[in-house]
């Protein structure tokens, strides 16, 4: 093979985005398929491959053996005298090596080359797009859209150099997107499947609002803030619970920044949705009654630890707020704490226990 079959290959490799490497190894795999199929078997066939040299070796590794008689296996075993022929002064334990002339295959060994390659080409490919899925994998990436389907409303993004589905019901309800926009998803996990890696991407995780919040406050970022819990409907509210060890650090504040600038990023980013900020407390009371904010509360009363209930009491002019819009605040300060919430008005009506 001459200087031209180098330089097709390195050109393949900036089209394809494949290391030089990686494809000179598939090509020499598709090359010992190939003669395998000539010599009818591949054992003892190898091929090596040097760009800087631009030569490629294809041979034969046979162990000799005193006499004919002795070969047992005729593809990894060759007898002294017609070793000699290959390497003077051979002897039997002596391993030698045959050269094969790659001109030498035929049609169907040269069609063998091309399709191990474009196999081997494949291959590389599927594993570089899961490798770059799993190194982001729980992460917020950057995608465009390609494509919007009018029927079923997924989307079709362009993460890097790969494809991926939104689809609608992993969307922010209301959420309108047009051809070329950039968005922000949030990868859930990465799949590798019969027709090529898959990325679960979203919009809804609270993965989604808690990575925001890493990339929008330092104080996350460099683990002096704690994000302890994270309880969303998307495109409505969603409730964030902070703590930090800092006593000096006010893990609510640094979260809202100055004048709301870094809450109001992330609320842009999800179309308007409603975040609550709260401070963890590792007193189960201190926490249920700040997950429940904006409201008011009186008293949170333990009823049972074991099974993690409780009883709040509000005023009663708090009662609709601490409840929310069909139980939403309840609801939500009911995940994110891990409580079952029963909420009472001080005059002592009471409301049915929010489960989880």
């Amino acid at each position: 093979m001459d200087k031209e079959f180098f330089e097709a290959v390195s050109l393949l490799q900036k089209e394809r985005n494949i290391s030089a490497d990686a494809l000179y190894e598939k090509i020499a795999n598709a090359l010992v398929i190939a003669a395998g199929h000539n010599y009818g078997t591949k054992d003892g066939i190898f091929c090596d491959i040097n760009p800087e040299e631009y030569s490629v070796r294809l041979y034969m590794r046979k162990t000799v053996v005193p006499t004919e008689e002795d070969v047992m296996d005729p593809a990894i075993e060759i007898c002294v005298d017609e070793a000699q022929q290959y390497r003077s002064g051979a002897v039997a334990d002596d391993v030698v090596e045959i050269d094969l002339e790659i001109n030498d295959f035929g049609r169907i060994a040269a069609q063998t080359v091309k399709h191990v390659l474009r196999q081997g080409i494949r291959e590389i490919e599927h594993s570089q797009v899961l490798q770059e899925f799993q190194s982001r994998n729980q992460e917020i990436v950057t995608a465009k859209v390609q494509n919007v389907d009018a029927k079923t409303g997924n989307l079709t993004l362009e993460i890097g150099k790969t494809e991926a589905i939104l689809p609608r019901n992993e969307q922010i309800p209301g959420e309108k997107f047009e051809v070329g926009q950039l968005i922000k998803v949030y990868i859930v996990d990465v799949r590798d499947t019969e027709k090529g890696p898959k990325a679960m991407l979203s919009r809804t995780h609270p993965g989604l609002v808690k990575r925001l919040f890493e990339q929008e406050v330092p104080e996350i970022f460099d683990g002096n803030i704690e994000v302890k819990g994270v309880s969303r409907e998307a495109g409505s509210r969603t409730k964030l619970a902070v703590y930090s060890k800092d006593a000096d650090i006010d893990p609510v504040g640094a979260c809202i920044g100055q004048r709301g600038a870094r809450v109001s990023k992330i609320v842009s980013v999800l179309g308007g949705e409603k975040i609550d900020i709260v401070k963890y407390s590792e007193n189960p009371a201190e926490f249920i009654a700040a997950a429940l904010a904006p409201a008011e509360i009186l008293s949170v009363e333990i009823i049972s630890e074991a099974l993690r209930s409780c009883q709040v009491t509000v005023p009663d002019t708090q009662l609709s707020l601490a409840i929310g819009n069909k139980g939403q605040n309840a609801r939500l300060a009911a995940k994110l704490t891990g409580w079952k919430i029963d909420i009472k008005p001080e005059s002592g009506f009471y409301q049915p226990m929010i489960q989880l």
